[in-house]
């Protein structure tokens, strides 16, 4: 939540936080444009929307699996080094 005021362990000094990952990114990208287009989609009363929903559903599932694989891959990193 807050700022402990504590270094994590894997930190260097002086070392910028890794960013995200540029597949979770792209997939979070297309989760808002894909709920977007849903809502525009069920406002004007067509269930194409449904495709949508669908969609916006799969990229969150692959923004969270880069995401989780991204975190392993450091965990397992830090831990050799």
């Amino acid at each position: 939540m807050g700022d402990t005021g504590r270094a994590p362990q894997h930190a260097v000094p002086g070392q910028e936080p890794t960013p995200m990952p540029r597949l979770a990114l792209y997939a979070l990208v297309v989760c808002a444009l894909a709920v977007a287009a849903a809502v525009v989609s069920f406002a004007r009363g067509s269930f194409l929307g449904i495709v949508w929903v669908l969609l916006a559903g799969l990229s969150s599932n692959m923004a969270w699996y880069y995401l989780r694989r991204a975190r392993v891959e450091r965990a397992a990193a830090s831990a050799q080094g």
